[in-house]
């Protein structure tokens, strides 16, 4: 037998449709500038700390654990996880919220929503195709990264969406198994990153009863908070095994009704993916404490206000004197309003190169 013979014949591209969107979302320039944008401390501050890259590679993760077990489509759930926050701009949260305020100020009403920017940087703004914008990904994915789990009803015109798009229905299932994965993902990281910089400590949040039943499991292992690292890495592990459990339990039943998966789902529909109302309760107490203990911390809203008067000055500076942009946006301002294609350009932006263009503008922040 011929080493060749043992291989079969394959197709010219061999993969399903979301598995392309995958790799054509991983491949992408956007994807890659991930890596230097804030979760929720600043690129500069360590190699240790999360980024948008990595909390995608982890959301992706979560997300392709769930749909295993629920036997829904792991590449279209890989693909929306790893696209999801591809709009993001530099400084996290805070970056978006101020370049919304600036093009809201001189009258743009539709601002700027990061959920909405991402589907124009996958559908639009990327250039990978010689007769056409995006990167050619399906419906199902697009779809997702625009919605995650609910109809988009923000006030933006659906300028770039064709009339596939009915924006009054939910997404798929498989979104909104992203939707909680990027929830499990996000509040595990920022707990441990938080405790790693010394900024909250596992005392902080023992009034939530989910720590306190997270916590007690690591301490069953004989391993004790002296233990810095292993035991951050064990509650992590924990925490997220509890929430993806339970979330799995929860749901199976639900979308196991075909029913669910083909109909629409309105406004007043619970959705198929969720935790059972108790521990739900117990994550919303979570995140308001994440929210008061960690991201309001003084060390985070010092950094952030950098970020915000950088987002500031860039714009200012860009719309003031739009020569400034590369050439590729130049080139824009000639068919597209010119507040948008600067809004881009900032929201492309990493961190350190926004931190960097705006001393160049104006001197050492």
């Amino acid at each position: 037998m011929k080493a060749n013979d043992r291989f079969h014949k394959i197709d010219k591209d061999f993969r399903n449709p979301y598995a392309r969107d995958r790799d054509r979302i991983i491949h992408s320039g956007s994807f890659r500038k991930l890596e230097y944008k804030t979760q929720v401390f600043l690129n500069q501050e360590g190699d240790f700390f999360r980024t948008r890259l990595t909390h995608s590679i982890e959301v992706s993760q979560i997300a392709r654990s769930i749909t295993s077990h629920l036997r829904l489509n792991e590449s279209l759930a890989e693909a929306i996880a790893l696209a999801h926050d591809l709009g993001h701009t530099p400084f996290g949260h805070i970056g978006g919220d101020t370049l919304d305020e600036c093009l809201k100020e001189e009258g743009f009403k539709n601002g700027f929503e990061h959920n909405f920017q991402s589907f124009r940087v996958v559908s639009s703004i990327e250039k990978r195709y010689k007769d056409f914008n995006g990167l050619n990904l399906t419906f199902a994915t697009l779809e997702g990264i625009l919605k995650h789990s609910y109809p988009y009803k923000k006030s933006f015109l659906p300028e770039i969406i064709d009339e596939q798009f009915n924006l009054e229905t939910h997404p798929s299932i498989e979104a909104m198994v992203v939707d909680r994965a990027d929830e499990i993902a996000y509040m595990s990281h920022d707990i441990d990153d938080g405790i790693n910089s010394g900024l909250i400590s596992f005392d902080d949040l023992k009034e939530s009863e989910l720590i306190q039943e997270v916590l007690a499991k690591v301490e069953q292992e004989g391993i004790s908070e002296d233990e810095d690292e292993m035991f951050r890495y064990r509650f992590s592990s924990h925490l997220i095994n509890h929430l993806v459990y339970s979330l799995i339990e929860y749901s199976k039943e639900r979308i196991d009704n075909s029913e669910i998966l083909s109909a629409t789902l309105d406004s007043k529909t619970e959705l198929p993916i969720g935790f059972e109302p108790k521990l739900e309760t117990e994550i919303k107490k979570l995140k308001k404490l994440l929210f008061s203990k960690l991201y309001q911390h003084k060390d985070i809203m010092v950094k952030m206000f950098a970020g915000k008067q950088a987002i500031k000055g860039l714009y200012n500076g860009l719309t003031e004197e739009p020569k400034m942009l590369p050439e590729f946006y130049c080139k824009q301002l000639q068919n597209r309003k010119k507040h948008r294609v600067i809004a881009d350009y900032i929201a492309s932006m990493s961190d350190r190169y926004a931190l960097s263009f705006y001393n160049e503008m104006y001197g050492k922040l």
